[in-house]
């Protein structure tokens, strides 16, 4: 059983187990007859090969409630497009496949990107700017959740309980968050988040100072989940970062664009896993050593937007803080691991935080070589002043990938 405290600068709605999920989706249905509902997945195509999906597809099937399902593929050819449209066209809802690759959205990609207005590189960021942007272009919902691929314990409470909060018309709230337990093999999951980030996050707060800011991120219970709802009307403005800063870096945005009343974070699911990245301890380009430096990146940039001064002094201090916040969190992991008869791996968790601190440096590093480096693409607005055919542009390539005709 969850409890109900509220803690930090942004309401939290737990699961209480008290309310089943025919009883969610039914109010879900009444919402949706005023405010269109829409789920939004960016996949690989290879994730369409893995365990996971297949399953989540099956869910959404039976999900009574949703007026568009939006699938962002990326790295498929046009054997694996049809492919695609095949593999989801079991669901009944209106689908809308976007083919990053296909010529179709590559032309438009080719215009934006010639006034450096695209995305300079590829990865989840830069497929759901893409799917913002169609869902923003077409206004085929008022609300969207997103959630990744490769969830191996998806089940329809997911997107209900993560829709409910901003389909709601009396909350007020334009953006919510998912958290949840990640526990997996029995060891506790999440590394990044509760061995990187949060740390950080507090190393940070230690050394500058408290900034609204800092606190805003730090009231997430998993800031780095990468399950989110929000009001489409919030869409045009937000910026968001390329890489692995995604979901770091839409916080940011919601944090500069948006009241702390208007979001909460949501209990979404008793049970999480999903795909697991690689320490890779020993090379910084790639795993969860490259995804610690990007995230740190985008906080240090974020806070530079802020008026923070950070200078070499800074990354020094802030490495020697946080490695000792991280490892006195170590201790509490443990503590909690085996109240609840979890394996924990003391030098394993270690190890991670030795990795992490040097992520720390290079993240600091990188951030003092390039202080100047757009962090985050273009936002639909910029887009739309620059371009103003191209929404309609981008409807109308998805229509013609689909084959079917725009309203």
């Amino acid at each position: 059983m969850a409890d109900f405290h509220q803690g930090g600068t942004i309401a939290t709605l737990h699961d209480l187990g008290t309310r089943s999920l025919g009883d969610l989706e039914r109010t879900l249905c009444r919402f949706n007859e005023k405010r269109p509902l829409a789920l939004l997945i960016p996949a690989l195509y290879s994730e369409l090969e893995g365990p996971a999906l297949s399953n989540i597809v099956e869910h959404i099937a039976k999900i009574p409630y949703l007026s568009a399902v939006v699938i962002g593929l990326d790295q498929a050819d046009e054997a694996q497009f049809h492919a695609a449209k095949a593999f989801f066209s079991r669901l009944p809802q209106p689908l809308h496949l976007l083919w990053n690759d296909g010529p179709r959205l590559r032309a438009i990609h080719d215009r934006l990107d010639a006034d450096d207005l695209a995305p300079n590189q590829p990865g989840k960021g830069r497929n759901v700017w893409y799917c913002l942007g169609y869902i923003a272009a077409t206004g085929l919902a008022e609300v969207v959740a997103l959630h990744d691929a490769d969830i191996l314990t998806y089940d329809r409470m997911l997107p209900a309980r993560l829709l409910y909060p901003i389909a709601a018309p009396d909350f007020g709230f334009r953006f919510c968050k998912g958290y949840y337990p990640r526990v997996a093999d029995d060891r506790l999951g999440g590394r990044v988040s509760r061995l990187f980030f949060t740390p950080l996050i507090r190393s940070l707060a230690q050394i500058l100072g408290p900034t609204s800011y800092l606190e805003f991120l730090d009231a997430f219970r998993y800031p780095l989940s990468g399950e989110f709802a929000l009001h489409t009307d919030e869409i045009p403005r937000l910026r968001i970062p390329p890489d692995w800063g995604l979901e770091v870096g839409l916080l940011s945005e919601i944090y500069r664009n948006l009241n702390s009343r208007r979001v909460c974070q949501v209990d979404i699911a008793a049970r999480y896993d999903h795909k697991h990245q690689p320490m890779s301890e020993s090379d910084a380009s790639s795993g969860l050593a490259r995804m610690s430096r990007e995230i740190a990146v985008s906080v240090f940039r974020k806070l530079a937007t802020e008026g923070v001064v950070l200078a070499p002094e800074t990354f020094r201090t802030l490495k020697a803080a946080y490695l000792r916040n991280a490892l006195d969190l170590v201790q509490r992991y443990q503590a909690d691991a085996a109240l609840n008869g979890l394996d924990f791996n003391i030098h394993a968790e270690e190890a991670a935080v030795e990795t992490f601190t040097r992520a720390v440096i290079e993240a600091g590093d990188t951030f003092l070589a390039s202080p100047f480096e757009p962090p985050y693409i273009p936002s639909w607005s910029r887009v739309s002043s620059a371009h103003p055919d191209i929404p309609a542009a981008l409807a109308q390539a998805v229509a013609e990938d689909n084959g079917f005709a725009l309203p």
